[in-house]
């Protein structure tokens, strides 16, 4: 495709560019936003390079031109500013924000839509963070395997995952009770039509459809398949380079091989809708 008004450089045939000739300190002509927005779909996770950084307020308002905000459930916010997630690792920390395969907060009966993240103080060296398209996840299985998934439905739980783990942050999470749901192993992306899956290491729990033993195969099986490298890309990050993903189709990984150094940012996320998965349509042919 080609964009009149942004630079935009593929980063692998499969998923992940880089957008350059953006100032996201600015709020984006109608034009340009829709060719970010094109690009953002097409490539299902974009790096804005050559970035200022940007106040809360400007990465909101930026945010916000796709939609309302997400909250996260569980995690440290700026002090007055419950939308921004603040991304802080370094020497005493006991986790890492991301550091297995997920889909952020796949737990909420409707998961935010994408994510933006914005790193304003980098490790010298490590830090990278891994995505894997879950377009191409689906399209590698065999015909059989997606009409049996296309059945299925998976829990999506947090509690294993968000009890605790910001206690070193001060946060007190005594009493609180972390979503849970069910959503199909399969989704369709409400924007592109097209099929992805939909489970991940960190917060997929069980296949709800079959016994216990059949889920913890099909799992692992699912997990393994998700995370090849032939689906991903990964992005090593510069200070103020942002990216922004699509949850409706991506997992990813932040790789933490840098300690004792440190990492911090700012994240902001956008509410999604509930996943669903369409019937596919039938062949015009087939449909007369």
């Amino acid at each position: 495709m080609a964009y009149r008004h942004i630079d935009v450089r593929t980063l692998t045939p499969t998923v992940g560019a880089e957008i350059r000739g953006v100032d996201l300190r600015e709020p984006l002509p109608d034009e340009l936003f829709e060719e970010v927005r094109s690009a953002f779909l097409r490539h299902q996770v974009v790096f804005f390079k050559e970035q200022e950084a940007l106040t809360p307020d400007q990465q909101v308002a930026f945010a916000r031109r796709f939609g309302g905000l997400h909250l996260h459930p569980a995690a440290p916010h700026l002090e007055g500013r419950p939308e921004i997630f603040v991304i802080h690792t370094h020497k005493d920390s006991k986790i890492a924000n991301g550091n297995d395969w997920h889909t952020d907060v796949s737990c909420d009966e409707e998961p935010p839509l994408g994510t933006m993240l914005q790193l304003h103080k980098l490790p010298s060296q490590g830090g990278d963070t891994l995505f894997a398209s879950m377009y191409a996840a689906w399209d590698a299985l065999s015909e059989p395997m997606q009409a049996f998934l296309s059945t299925l439905t998976a829990r999506h739980e947090s509690e294993h995952i968000y009890r605790g783990r910001y206690s070193d942050r001060n946060v007190d999470d005594t009493g609180k009770v972390y979503p849970e749901t069910s959503h199909p192993v399969v989704r369709t992306h409400p924007e592109t039509g097209r099929r992805a899956l939909y489970v991940n290491r960190a917060f997929t729990t069980r296949i709800e459809d079959v016994g216990a033993a059949e889920s913890k195969a099909l799992l692992r099986f699912l997990f393994d398949h998700i995370e090849q490298e032939r689906f991903q890309v990964r992005f090593r990050w510069e200070v103020n380079d942002m990216a922004f993903w699509d949850n409706r189709c991506l997992q990813h990984h932040a790789m933490w091989d840098y300690w004792p150094e440190e990492r911090k940012g700012h994240r902001v996320t956008i509410q999604g809708d509930r996943p669903y998965l369409a019937p596919l349509a039938l062949p015009a042919e087939a449909a007369e």
